[in-house]
């Protein structure tokens, strides 16, 4: 079997690459990165870096354009800035009921559609991506969700004619059990980045930073690439 994986480059979708890898050997694992207008390529280069680490294929795809009307802080246009602040506190100003707004409009609904057309290219037979259960609590990112997860495998499923099926292995579970999971595949979470700025260093104080570091400090270590 055959698995294509989401690939960002941030800490989730590389666990999630070595998880596929370690199950079907890195000459059956595809790594497609994809754009869609973020203000920095980072993760790009840092998605790079990590699949040159592990000798897998890596594609890329642009979806810049389709997100060109939002004004998501994370995109090149946007006239927001990015919030320097937890993904609680963010939460506790939508009051739950609406994302934030480092939610990029339907983009794993996007990013898993297209992923679906390339797997099935390239004789795929499932697609792995790193959404966790801290992305989709208080409604944050609702395309991070259980429900949303289950909807999308059962479309790819149908409209695969029964082809190709999705795999979100982290979808119930903590950033802390994700970095737990990876830390014992060996994971090379030093080649990583998350945050949303592009910096020389990363800075620490947007969400996913703050995410990340209490991810590692649940596991009792330093984040590997702050050493």
């Amino acid at each position: 079997m055959k698995a294509l994986v989401l690939f960002s480059g941030g800490i989730d979708s590389t666990t999630a690459l070595g998880l596929a890898i370690q199950k079907y050997g890195k000459d059956q694992v595809i790594a497609l990165s994809v754009s869609y207008g973020q203000k920095h390529d980072k993760e790009i280069k840092a998605a790079i870096a990590v699949a040159q680490y592990y000798g897998v294929e890596h594609l890329f795809l642009d979806l810049s354009k389709i997100f060109q009307y939002s004004n998501c802080s994370l995109l090149q246009q946007s006239t927001e800035d990015i919030p320097e602040e937890s993904y609680a506190e963010q939460i506790s100003k939508t009051n739950g009921d609406k994302p934030v707004s480092t939610y990029v409009p339907f983009r794993n609904g996007l990013f898993l559609s297209s992923a679906a057309s390339i797997a099935l290219s390239k004789d795929c037979e499932v697609i792995y991506y790193g959404a966790h259960a801290d992305d989709s609590a208080g409604f944050a990112y609702p395309d991070c969700s259980p429900v949303f997860n289950q909807a999308m495998n059962e479309a790819i499923w149908e409209g695969s004619g029964h082809q190709l099926k999705i795999e979100a292995p982290f979808v119930n579970v903590s950033k802390a059990e994700v970095v737990r999971t990876g830390l014992e595949l060996g994971v090379p979470y030093e080649l990583t980045w998350s945050c949303y700025e592009g910096g020389e260093k990363p800075c620490g104080k947007c969400g996913t930073c703050i995410d990340r570091a209490a991810a590692f400090q649940a596991n009792h270590m330093e984040d590997p690439a702050l050493r």
